[in-house]
């Protein structure tokens, strides 16, 4: 074991070498295996159904788990697990360095990417890795290929030191950006190889800006899938049919106006409402405070009919981090039934098909929600069209619950305020994040008592999913280090 004493604080020399050392393997090692995984296109399944045969999936597994056994960090055991019919994940281990240590610290990222989507800046592209100005541009490598490297780097930190820490796994998933709906048969074969996992290190996050440690305090749930509205069976002249054939198109319209309030956003059925906890409340305020009209000025807003940006729903910084993080929105994110605009003939089209994105407050059920949206969209359907709407859930799972961490430890409060100032010489941050991770739920209901330290590179005009999306690497480099510091502290 190692002979340094556990029960001491870091000193200023020891965190400050973790955070030289993450620099290092960062500028040595994790760009250049970044870029090469960048260019890729490693899709999740729901975006590319063909997955196993195209072996993209299979490709940055293989080069993630390679990289890490090619450091062969004393104890460490690495297995690629594939269940029948199921994306891989990654699992390694390392043994505790810590005397007496018996529980488990859990290390969680994802492989899998969301698809090209358009508008990428000329010199850009999805499967076009380039570094520029301490950003590394390309699908994937914030949202968020570099999970594994960076964890494993803040082990090696600690181990390279002397620091004595817990038992650590890593949990590497390729199913998330479908919803993870691969993982809980993993977690359930690896439930016994997991330990007693008292705290969770989640890198799928976001950041308010980038000069602070931020935590997660919250993630919203979602249900996703395809509403159609179908009324002929092909496409005839619309001189000849509209005024007799109810637009598909209108039908559709007014189906999502049982849904949502076109004038404000806000959806109608309070069913998929929640109350907001006082502490995350409060925790807004203080957000609000630190970010102000960042918080909306950041996104990139087209010019509006004044000449100006577009404006946002609301300029109150407290409301747009509520509306974000802690209300239900609805987002049409696809469509299908159109023809291009270039090809787009006088004719009334036999349908109209929207992909709809409803993410949903922290406590509000995912499964129950994409049901009751179901009947909401389907039930006494105008003109007595047909109308269906399938959730992109599988195995009964039609939609994926939100998360609300559980209040924090002292110690754990209290590191995260130090690594903060160590690293980026500024106070902790905590903000919720609109996104959705489904891994929390399943782990809070899994170790209840576990802490929960969710953080990520994920920060302003990142662009996770969109076009041009970066890792801001200086970044990158700092959350490393305050990973490795937060580990050493586990009691």
């Amino acid at each position: 074991m190692n002979a340094r004493d556990p029960s001491l604080p870091l000193q200023a020399d020891e965190v400050s070498a973790l955070g030289a050392f993450a620099e290092q393997v960062w500028d040595e090692e994790i760009i250049p295996a970044l870029k090469d995984y960048i260019a890729i296109p490693a899709k999740s399944p729901m975006f590319d159904a063909d997955w196993a045969q195209h072996g993209y999936i299979d490709r940055v597994v293989r080069d993630a788990a390679s990289w890490v056994e090619s450091k062969k960090v004393p104890g460490l055991k690495l297995e690629v697990i594939r269940l029948e019919g199921r994306t891989p994940v990654i699992f390694f281990e390392l043994p505790a360095t810590k005397s007496g240590s018996t529980d488990t610290v859990l290390l969680y990222g994802h492989l899998d990417k969301q698809p090209e989507f358009n508008g990428w800046r000329n010199d850009l592209g999805p499967w076009t890795p380039k570094y520029e100005d301490g950003k590394l541009y390309g699908r994937g490598g914030a949202d968020d290929g570099y999970a594994i490297y960076a964890s494993l780097t803040a082990l090696m930190a600690l181990d390279r030191q002397g620091v004595p820490r817990p038992r650590c796994v890593g949990l590497i998933e390729t199913c998330e950006e479908s919803g993870s709906f691969d993982l809980p048969a993993y977690v359930d074969v690896l439930k016994d190889r997991l330990g007693t996992v008292s705290l969770v290190v989640c890198l799928d996050s976001g950041a308010g800006d980038y000069d602070r440690l931020w935590m997660t305090t919250s993630l919203r749930g979602m249900v996703s899938g395809v509403l159609k509205v179908e009324v002929l069976t092909e496409g005839i002249h619309s001189g000849d049919s509209s005024g007799a054939v109810p637009s598909s198109f209108r039908i559709l319209r007014h189906l999502l106006d049982r849904l949502e309030d076109s004038a404000t956003g806000r959806l109608l059925p309070e069913s998929f409402h929640c109350e907001i906890p006082g502490a995350r409340l409060e925790q807004a305020r203080a957000t609000a405070a630190i970010l102000k009209d960042e918080v909306y000025k950041r996104m990139p807003w087209a010019c509006g009919a004044d000449g100006g940006p577009v404006l946002p729903v609301t300029t109150d910084p407290v409301e747009v981090l509520l509306n974000r993080t802690w209300r239900p929105t609805l987002s049409v994110v696809g469509a299908e039934g159109f023809p291009e605009l270039k090809n787009a003939g006088n004719v009334m089209r036999p349908y109209t098909a929207f992909k709809l994105s409803l993410r949903l407050p922290p406590l509000v059920d995912g499964n129950e929600a994409a049901l009751r949206l179901k009947a909401l969209l389907e039930d006494n359907a105008p003109y007595n069209a047909k109308v269906s709407f399938v959730p992109d859930g599988r195995a009964g799972a039609f939609g994926a619950n939100g998360w609300n961490t559980p209040d924090l430890a002292p110690w754990l409060s209290q590191v995260l305020e130090e690594a903060s100032q160590a690293h980026f010489e500024a106070p902790v941050g905590y903000i919720g994040q609109g996104g959705t991770i489904p891994l929390m739920g399943m782990l809070q209901k899994s170790f209840p008592a576990a802490q929960m330290m969710v953080c990520g590179v994920l920060g302003p005009k990142s662009n996770a999913h969109g076009p041009n999306e970066f890792l801001h690497v200086p970044y990158g480099k700092r959350l490393t280090a305050a990973v490795a510091q937060v580990i050493a502290a586990h009691p």
